[in-house]
């Protein structure tokens, strides 16, 4: 066994615009992007429209910015709005073929017990993982339904859960050693992260939530693969 200590995982989190942010990063084959793209709600008062141009436009910028032998996963809940769903699984996919990604799983993560009703949100999200040149084994399968998607730091976070599959399937499965979270909120993906032995590196707007993300601290620990 060697003596030399071990060095704990890094993180890193900037207060400002994570799609400024985007637009000058050089990403790497370690370097994975895990996140979670703001709601219309958190867009500053922007119209549906204007929302879902965004959220289009950014999302292939995170795509186009990822590594060819990386991987970036979206974390996103369907909106219902004025009678009609808007679907943000589709919308990452749309975005990710436009930069030339291809779809290495979708899974379901319930956020609440199936057969449940539910109102302003649906019941479930979406996690869906994408790579130009990285290709996911058959024999290293994942659940495609999460039954639920663990505690959530605050209202808009990533569940818990959620962040663990995502986190194992990179360790098991890609060369990635830093997780990026360019709109990180509290920072859950990346205490989940640092919890699994990952860096992490943030960006968030909001000055208490950067300061939150900073210092959050999540146990993974007896936790299995479909966690």
């Amino acid at each position: 066994m060697s003596d030399e200590p071990l060095i704990p995982p890094t993180r890193e989190v900037l207060c400002g615009d994570g799609r400024a942010w985007l637009e000058g990063a050089t990403l790497t084959a370690s370097d994975a992007i895990v996140t979670s793209l703001p709601d219309v709600c958190e867009l500053g008062g922007a119209t549906l429209e204007a929302w879902r141009t965004w959220f289009l436009e950014t999302a292939e910028l995170a795509c186009r910015k990822t590594h060819d032998e990386a991987v970036i996963a979206f974390y996103q809940t369907d909106i219902k709005r004025d009678g009609r769903w808007i679907d943000k699984g589709y919308l990452v996919q749309r975005a990710a073929e436009s930069a030339g990604l291809s779809c290495l799983f979708h899974k379901i993560v319930c956020r609440v017990a199936p057969g449940e009703t539910t109102f302003g949100r649906p019941a479930f999200a979406h996690l869906l993982a994408f790579s130009r040149e990285a290709r996911f084994e058959v024999s290293q399968a994942l659940p495609d339904v999460l039954p639920s998607l663990g505690k959530m730091t605050w209202s808009r976070a990533m569940g818990v859960e959620a962040c663990a599959l995502a986190g194992r399937f990179l360790l098991r499965s890609t060369q990635a050693r830093r997780v990026i979270d360019p709109f990180c909120g509290m920072g859950t993906m990346l205490a989940v992260a640092n919890a699994l032995g990952l860096d992490a590196f943030g960006v968030e707007l909001s000055k208490k939530r950067a300061r939150r993300a900073r210092s959050l601290v999540i146990d993974v620990t007896g936790r299995g693969d479909g966690a």
